[in-house]
């Protein structure tokens, strides 16, 4: 059985809304080996309908000479929850919906696929699983400004309680922190 395992470009603040604010700090060579290092031991591409629809246009045309991820994103199997989309593939090849939101069909992917699941962005999804216990590893890539606003990974009134497994200062400033499920209680 594969892990699946979250990346998410934050704020000091907790913000996680489309992630402009990167374009500030560069994608220096750490950044892009940490992420490569993700990418390379998943199978799958788990996303949610809106992030699915915003990578589509943006990596669906991109070579590997023009971005070295773009072979993953382009050639590895993205499945995409929304309850709206029935067509994925006719949006962005080797592209499947799964329907809306199911922890049950999730933990049954997570046995089908040979591999990780990759899961970048997709808020709301991630939400959902951290909430049903589904996340493996949370790699919050932390950027070091506040924006004020913004959507949240973590919104009022949704405690959750992590381990840390790792922490590590990149080249650009940003803070890579990586979380799995706290220990059970007992």
């Amino acid at each position: 059985m594969g892990a699946i395992k979250v990346h998410e470009f934050t704020t000091v603040d907790g913000v996680v809304d489309v992630p402009m604010w990167t374009v500030d700090y560069g994608f220096p060579d750490d950044l892009s080996a940490t992420i490569g290092r993700l990418t390379g031991s998943s199978s799958g591409i788990l996303l949610g309908r809106t992030t699915f629809e915003m990578f589509a246009p943006a990596w669906s045309t991109r070579t590997v000479a023009e971005d070295p991820g773009a072979p993953f994103f382009n050639d590895t199997t993205k499945y995409v929850v929304s309850s709206t989309l029935t067509d994925a593939e006719s949006v962005w090849r080797n592209s499947t919906a799964l329907g809306g939101y199911s922890a049950d069909r999730i933990r049954a992917l997570k046995d089908e696929v040979d591999g990780d699941l990759y899961v970048s962005g997709s808020a709301t999804l991630v939400r959902a699983l951290l909430a049903d216990g589904l996340v493996d590893e949370l790699h919050l890539f932390v950027y070091p400004l506040a924006v004020g606003t913004g959507i949240r990974l973590f919104p009022e009134g949704t405690p959750q309680t992590l381990s840390l497994l790792g922490a590590e200062g990149l080249s650009n400033g940003v803070a890579h922190l990586t979380y799995g499920p706290a220990p059970a209680a007992g």
